[in-house]
């Protein structure tokens, strides 16, 4: 059974920074999309940033190009995303999500609906 946990979240000021990490466990496939989204109250989720375990590729929202980076660490089975440079709107209940995918791939997106594995989600409150 695949489980995702996602790190506590917290509360800094704009600009400043934090990090969140995602362990994931339970995959049968060898190559998997795992990526952050995050969804503010009154707004729809949004995807944030994945990326392909195995082809190593990763897509950002525009949103927050340049400031977020995800990454991996496949000896601790763990995604992280680090956000800098953070601002009052990225303030939201930010979620892991992952799916398989077969054979070879670099394919990876940001669309939650192809997503079938899910975090309990963690607060991140940005105040200026």
């Amino acid at each position: 059974q695949v489980k995702l946990v996602e790190s506590v979240g917290g509360s800094v000021q704009a600009g400043g920074s934090l990090r969140l990490s995602c362990a994931a466990s339970g995959f049968t496939a060898s190559n998997n999309c795992i990526g952050w989204f995050r969804q503010a109250p009154g707004k729809e989720r949004e995807g944030v940033a994945a990326i392909n375990i195995a082809g190593i590729s990763a897509v950002y929202a525009d949103s927050v190009k340049g400031r977020f980076t995800i990454s991996q660490d496949n000896a601790k089975k763990t995604v992280y995303l680090q956000m800098n440079s953070l601002k009052p709107e990225d303030t939201a209940v930010y979620y892991c999500a992952a799916f398989s995918i077969l054979g070879y791939s670099d394919y990876v997106s940001l669309n939650d609906y192809e997503y079938n594995y899910w975090g309990p989600g963690t607060q991140v409150t940005v105040s200026s």
